[in-house]
Order: structure tokens, then C-alpha cells, then sequence
């Protein structure tokens, strides 16, 4: 992702790993489209994107009705993900103290500083991740199983769990196994490309396969990002995670959840209040354009599940790690965040 001040560069993340397309986007409307057709994905990035997706709908006309329909377009353009929603908040409340002279200069002001909060909150949590894991994981290799797509694709800097996972191969020996993550391929498309380009071994599994090498003692460890965190550490995640925390519980292998304090939602008590994103049943039904179902097979397409707190080892953020997690626990990393 790249801004300067006109216009927001992004890699179109639905083109990967086949084509390395950059989309040119200028307004607030052609941002939110990217965040809702997934060409820029991943809760820090989304937040990161609406953002400058507000600051730019204020580069041109810098007046309260600009920004209050800009405003709730972005913050909106997908619900589960509270890092938008926190993101565009900040930039309307800096460009609303900033008054009608100075709107649009505060609001680029302030996106550029959630961008810089991302990536520095992405730095220290990799390095407390990955002491973490060498710690609780002292033989090599460390076989790490991970779903989605959580590197720099995803978020500011290297990442939130796979950024973790790069910095761990630094403690020594990675081989990373990729859940596919249907029904959009994010683990085989995006997640696979970054770690071909990090250069470290890895795999490429089918989700449902995920268990069944747990069971069999073939993954140490799984670490997976988040979208949202309750105030009691229930995290919700790419749908197919929770599957991977019971079957890690079974296990008796550490599940850890990697993400920015951003990510926290503190005044959601717990995840039964997390709204779950249900996209098109095209998306399940149909691949790479090709029906794959019977004419008029109806969908489900949940976006994300919920894991419970107790099924979470460790929460790990750039202010510290939760373990056990629970309310108290991320409090504190709230407090150390503030």
C-alpha cells in the first residue's frame, strides 16, 4: 500500500498469486469497493485503507457533509473487522477538531499516523511472538500450522501471525503449513506467494486436513491473526479457525491468536456480540467463475467464526502477551497499549 496525498496505491490481492496488479484509487467510494471485493483484506489493512479512503474524499471538497458520507460508506464497507471502524473514526474525529480550514491536512495527518501505529504495533508484536513460540517450542524444526492470510498482505508492516512466523525462523528451523482457507484461497493464493518470497519451507494443505495431522502429532503449534477480540479474549477469525482451536485443544499443542491491540474491541463483552460477516453464496458455489454445485444450490457463507477465550493459549499483541486470556488479562494490554 502505497499514499502520497492523491491517491492510494494497492496490490489487487484478487489477482495474486497469477498477476501482481495495482489498483489507482482516488476516492472514498473506490476504496470502500476494494475493501468489500477483497482487493485489499486483512483488518489492519482494511483499516489502514479506509482511512486514507476518508482522508482522500476530503481532498477534494473539505465540508462536513463530505465527510460524514464518506465517513459512514467506509466505516461500513464490511462489519466484522473493528480496525475500519476504529481507523475512520480517527480520521473524522481529527478532521472534525481540525475545523473546516484544516480538515482535509488533519485528516491526511491522522491517516498517515494509523499506518504508522500498524506497522510499528506489527514490528513488536513478530518479536514478542516469536520468543514466545521458541520458548514454549525449545526442538527444531518447529512445525507451525497457520489459516488464512496474515503477512504484510494483510496488515502495516510484516504481519500479525505470519509476521510472527517469519521472525521465529530467526530462533531457528520453520516448516509452515498453509490451510487453503476456503472458500476464496487465501492461505493457498496469498499466504503461499508471501512465503515463497520469505523463503521458507512450507505446504499447502486442504482445511479439512488440518486436523487429522494435529492428531497425528505432525504440527507443533498453530498461530493464526484475528478481526476481533471481545473485552473476554473470544476472538473472532477467518471461518475454519475455531476447528483448528478445538483440534489443537485435543491435542494439547499451543493455539496462540497474533494481533494488533487495534483489534481489541473493549466494549464488546464477549464474542457471542461479534457480527459475522455472510457474503455471496457465489463464493462457495462457484470457482474461479465455474459452478461447482447443481443449478440453484442455495449457500451458506459465513466470513469468519468465533473462538472461545478458553480454547486461546496466548493473545499476542504489540503490548505484550495475554495468558491465560481473559478479561483481565486484555485489560491490561489495553492499558499498556493506551
Amino acid at each position: 500500500m502505497s499514499w502520497d496525498g492523491e491517491q492510494l496505491l494497492l496490490l489487487d490481492q484478487t489477482m495474486l498469486p497469477h498477476e501482481e496488479r495495482w489498483l489507482t484509487l482516488r476516492d472514498a467510494e473506490a476504496v470502500a469497493v476494494a475493501i468489500e471485493r477483497l482487493a485489499v483484506r486483512g483488518a489492519p489493512n482494511i483499516g489502514i485503507a479506509g482511512a486514507y479512503g476518508l482522508a482522500l474524499a476530503l481532498t477534494g471538497r473539505p465540508d462536513l457533509g463530505t465527510l460524514e458520507s464518506a465517513w459512514e460508506r467506509l466505516r461500513h464497507a464490511r462489519p466484522t473487522a473493528v480496525n475500519l471502524a476504529w481507523a475512520v473514526d480517527r480520521v473524522r474525529d481529527a478532521a472534525l477538531a481540525a475545523g473546516p480550514a484544516r480538515m482535509a491536512a488533519a485528516a491526511r495527518a491522522e491517516a498517515q499516523a494509523v499506518h504508522a501505529l500498524e506497522d510499528a504495533a506489527s514490528a513488536a508484536l513478530c518479536t514478542a511472538g516469536a520468543t514466545l513460540l521458541a520458548e514454549l517450542l525449545p526442538r527444531t524444526p518447529r512445525r507451525i500450522l497457520t489459516h488464512c492470510n496474515t503477512g504484510a498482505l494483510a496488515t502495516g508492516g510484516a504481519g500479525s501471525a505470519l509476521g510472527v512466523i517469519a521472525a521465529l525462523a530467526g530462533h531457528g528451523p520453520v516448516e509452515v503449513l498453509a490451510c487453503e482457507t476456503r472458500p476464496l484461497l487465501q492461505g493457498a493464493r496469498l499466504t503461499a506467494w508471501e512465503l515463497g518470497r520469505l523463503g521458507l519451507p512450507h505446504a499447502v494443505l486442504a482445511d479439512g486436513a488440518a486436523a487429522g495431522l494435529i492428531a497425528r502429532g505432525e504440527v507443533d503449534a498453530v498461530i493464526v491473526g484475528c478481526d476481533r477480540v471481545a473485552a473476554n479474549g473470544d476472538t473472532a477469525n477467518k471461518v475454519g479457525t475455531y476447528a483448528h482451536a478445538l483440534a489443537a485443544a485435543a491435542a494439547g499443542i499451543p493455539f496462540l491468536v497474533a494481533g494488533p491491540t487495534t483489534t481489541i474491541d473493549a466494549a464488546l463483552p464477549d464474542g457471542a456480540g461479534i457480527v459475522i460477516e455472510e457474503r455471496a453464496a457465489e463464493e462457495v458455489t462457484h470457482l474461479g467463475g465455474v459452478a461447482i454445485t447443481p443449478p440453484g444450490t442455495p449457500a451458506r457463507n459465513p466470513a469468519f467464526d468465533v473462538t472461545p477465550a478458553a480454547l486461546v493459549t496466548a493473545l499476542v499483541t504489540e503490548a505484550g502477551v495475554a495468558s491465560p486470556v481473559d478479561r483481565a488479562t486484555v485489560a491490561a494490554l489495553l492499558g499498556a497499549s493506551a
